[in-house]
């Protein structure tokens, strides 16, 4: 564990901060329209940042195949999916794909562009809900954007679906995590409080390469939605 958790600023962090006044007045669903349409992130390759790119993605890529067919998954439930530039390459052989997001402009290019007979795209709220049904969730670069309140509200949902399964995103080395504004960004460590979950079932190292290897503890894990929290624990 470091010492201390103080890491560089990431693109996504600057690049909110300089809109956070314009963003601020928008809803949760036209702030990422407004980040998707106007490629906010500053990525060359995916309007769902650097994260989605194939070079920080290829680990990845490779693991996920093995790791679905591990826990059974027959259906998947990537919400959000984004662009859907990194999972486009990821072998999905004997799985129902869904990719849901609350972007209907990116929802209607990924229908014209990907959707096929084992693939759909729906507009989804991760927040709200419903959400489709599906075995298992995949929800990567998504809740570090998040306030914890709808981080709750987001675990709440999943449980709703009766997924059996959630890989998400989380930073192990991180030591305190912080509160922001949804839309912004930071790293997450779920095993801390205030979500406090166990030790996930099963993990993949991402290599992430992101601001000289500051967040190289990048890592999707999987957890059993049964042990999602509903509400967030309070410090003793």
């Amino acid at each position: 564990m470091r010492p201390t958790d103080v890491r560089p600023i990431t693109v996504a962090e600057r690049r909110f901060a300089e809109q956070a006044a314009a963003l601020s007045r928008l809803s949760l669903e036209e702030r990422f329209a407004r980040i998707y349409q106007t490629n906010l992130w500053f990525d060359p390759e995916s309007r769902s940042g650097t994260g989605s790119s194939l070079d920080e993605t290829a680990t990845l890529r490779a693991s996920l195949p093995p790791l679905l067919r591990s826990l059974g998954a027959r259906r998947l439930l990537d919400v959000p999916c984004g662009d859907f530039n990194w999972m486009s390459h990821v072998d999905l052989s004997g799985i129902d794909y869904i990719g849901g997001d609350i972007v209907e402009p990116m929802i209607q290019a990924n229908r014209e562009r990907y959707e096929s007979a084992a693939r759909r795209f729906l507009k989804v709220d991760v927040i709200s809900g419903p959400l489709p049904e599906a075995d298992v969730i995949l929800c990567r670069d998504c809740l570090v954007h998040f306030s914890f309140a709808n981080i709750i509200a987001a675990f709440r949902t999943m449980k709703a679906s009766g997924a059996r399964y959630v890989l998400t995103t989380t930073f192990p080395d991180r030591q305190v995590n912080t509160d922001i504004v949804d839309g912004d960004w930071r790293p997450l460590n779920l095993e801390a409080s205030p979500f406090l979950l166990p030790a996930p079932h099963s993990v993949i190292v991402e290599g992430c390469t992101e601001e000289g290897g500051a967040y190289a503890d990048k890592a999707l894990a999987v957890w059993r939605v049964s042990d999602l929290p509903t509400q967030l624990a309070v410090e003793s």
